[in-house]
């Protein structure tokens, strides 16, 4: 049954259905019982949830995670133009799908995952991380946690001490109400968090005296490759349903110029990996819906989840520098993005250091 008898013993059921879904109460036809109904009661929360949850939902209301602002931010970077009707409803029909309410962590799956209850309707206040956080962050970030890829060790945060998505992502950072991408601002969480002491200057690790202002973390402790996508299309088949498709993935392990260099993220080299978006993305919807696609980078910033303390680039001094495959250079960017990505190609590789040269 859709409704677990554990669910009928908790204060969530006290209520009952109505006071969250909606509908007509005191009638026996199924028409009129269902008069107004909200299949997804979390569509509204402050309808369902904030009845109780009122500070909370407040919060969540304006949330990244539900306003998909990262999305919006990118998109009109790129020049979509959100008065007309076309680029709306591409947004709406393809996005949106990602947009997360209060039920599609604590009660079902992700839209992203078509939805489904996760446990008989039971309400969840600390979510499944591999089953709500992973339905959306699943390939990128989840597998390479987790050491799925073929190879590549999984996160040594995972492999050594078993640590959940929310051991470093907290709840208040799900519900809070920021705009923008996850990138803007000072890194959070940020791995001085912890590890203020290993990377101290002056201290016991000399390479991190040498490298910490210059060099972002994941550079020399991600453990492997990590997936890039390309060439995202929508549009809707035959029969009028919505599609998106992405050429093969790939295993990359690109080095790139700091493009959101700051005096947050001082580092002259940062991870990029490839984004699946192109110019023709909406192309479906309506004529040069992009029209300013080279505004942002197609290679960019990323912290991948695949830590380790050794790994291949940071075995030696050579393991890095002087190898010209590790950093994204023009002759890996496709011909018709060289100009959007000018600001993360690597203008010169660093040298073989002299003591080490053969």
């Amino acid at each position: 049954m859709l409704v677990d008898e554990k669910f009928l013993d908790d204060v969530h059921a006290e209520p009952g259905c109505i006071a969250c879904h909606g509908g007509q109460p005191g009638v026996v036809n199924k028409e009129q019982a269902h008069d107004g109904m909200l299949p997804k009661a979390s569509a509204k929360p402050q309808q369902s949830c904030g009845t109780c949850h009122v500070g909370i939902v407040e919060q969540a209301h304006d949330s990244t995670h539900r306003l998909q602002s990262g999305y919006l931010d990118v998109l009109e970077h790129r020049g979509a133009d959100f008065t007309m009707p076309e680029t709306v409803k591409a947004y709406t029909t393809h996005c949106t799908k990602c947009h997360a309410d209060c039920g599609d962590c604590h009660i079902s799956r992700p839209s992203a995952l078509d939805g489904g209850l996760i446990a008989g309707h039971q309400v969840k206040r600390v979510a499944s991380v591999f089953v709500t956080c992973g339905g959306c962050h699943s390939a990128r970030i989840g597998d390479e946690y987790k050491g799925v890829h073929e190879g590549i060790p999984a996160d040594v945060h995972w492999e050594k001490a078993g640590m959940p998505c929310t051991q470093c992502h907290t709840i208040e950072e799900f519900h809070e109400g920021t705009h923008g991408t996850r990138y803007d601002g000072a890194p959070s969480p940020d791995c001085v968090d912890c590890h203020a002491e290993d990377v101290a200057v002056g201290g016991d690790i000399l390479q991190h005296t040498i490298h910490t202002s210059t060099v972002q973390c994941q550079v020399c402790h991600s453990a492997g490759e990590y997936k890039s996508c390309s060439n995202c299309h929508t549009g809707r088949d035959d029969s009028g349903i919505p599609y998106t498709t992405t050429d093969p993935s790939e295993m990359t392990f690109k080095i790139g110029a700091n493009p959101l260099k700051s005096d947050d993220r001082p580092w002259d080299y940062v991870l990029v990996r490839h984004v699946p978006a192109n110019p023709e993305l909406f192309d479906f919807y309506g004529e040069n819906l992009l029209p300013e696609f080279d505004n942002l980078p197609t290679w960019k910033y990323t912290t991948p989840h695949n830590m380790q303390r050794i790994t291949p680039q940071n075995e030696s001094c050579n393991s890095c520098h002087g190898q010209t495959d590790l950093f994204l250079t023009e002759s890996d960017v496709a011909a018709d993005e060289l100009e959007a990505n000018r600001e993360v190609i690597v203008p010169r590789v660093p040298p073989t250091r002299p003591e080490q040269r053969q």
